[in-house]
């Protein structure tokens, strides 16, 4: 049995999401360098769905001064987080909670993240976890999600769904390691088209909700309070 909701135990996934996600290593430069050009001061800074940890390893090297809280609903990627980052003596907190149960108190945060985390909630949670997101955040604060998304049309799933099996056996996996993951759609995540998250983020309360970057199957946003 795994010990976390993705495909990969939490031993191997640094390893293997490389070789599963197209351009992973992307999301986490991306989503840094948007904040560091959305003229806000990051002192409390929120990294939900944290996996091992490494968003905030490469942020602490670029946002000195924020205090970071990081959160996982498995405690083998939250004890691997802990083991990975030093951040010298600056606060660094660790909590084994999903995105819907967190607890802080409204106004909390000068930013959000969540990658490749929510597309494993039905819709109803989902719904949950971004409105509890965008009530932590304080005023215009930034919330900064990525996802697995669903493309438009049934003909657009087939070719998506071709391209990311593919792109796995070109780096590595055997045909039925790719295999297995593509038939994860559907049933073990629960993709959302891009239209469906921006009316998501809309319905949760964000003023100003834009695209951050796309290919593949994944797609980034961000969001505004």
């Amino acid at each position: 049995m795994n010990d976390n909701i993705t495909a990969h135990s939490s031993a191997e996934y640094d390893n293997k999401i490389v070789t599963t996600i197209p351009f992973y290593h992307i999301f986490h430069k991306t989503t840094i360098e948007l904040i560091q050009n959305a003229d806000i001061i990051v002192d409390k800074w929120l990294d939900t769905g944290c996996g091992t940890g490494n968003l905030i390893v490469n942020a602490s090297q670029v946002f000195s001064d924020t205090e970071f809280i990081l959160s996982d609903p498995s405690s083998e990627m939250i004890a691997i987080a802990k083991e990975k980052i030093n951040i010298g003596n600056r606060k660094v907190t660790f909590l084994n909670s999903n995105s819907q149960d967190l607890k802080y108190d409204d106004n909390s945060f000068d930013v959000i993240t969540a990658i490749q985390s929510h597309h494993y909630l039905d819709k109803e949670t989902r719904m949950q976890a971004t409105k509890n997101c965008f009530r932590m955040l304080k005023p215009n604060g930034l919330f900064i999600t990525f996802e697995n998304i669903m493309p438009l049309s049934n003909k657009g799933v087939t070719i998506g769904l071709n391209r990311w099996k593919n792109y796995q056996i070109k780096n590595g996996k055997t045909f039925d390691e790719a295999k297995q993951h593509i038939e994860r759609f559907g049933k073990d995540y629960f993709p959302i088209s891009i239209i469906e998250h921006i009316d998501l983020l809309k319905k949760s309360g964000f003023n100003s909700i834009e695209i951050l970057w796309t290919s593949f199957m994944q797609a980034g946003f961000y969001a505004i309070k």
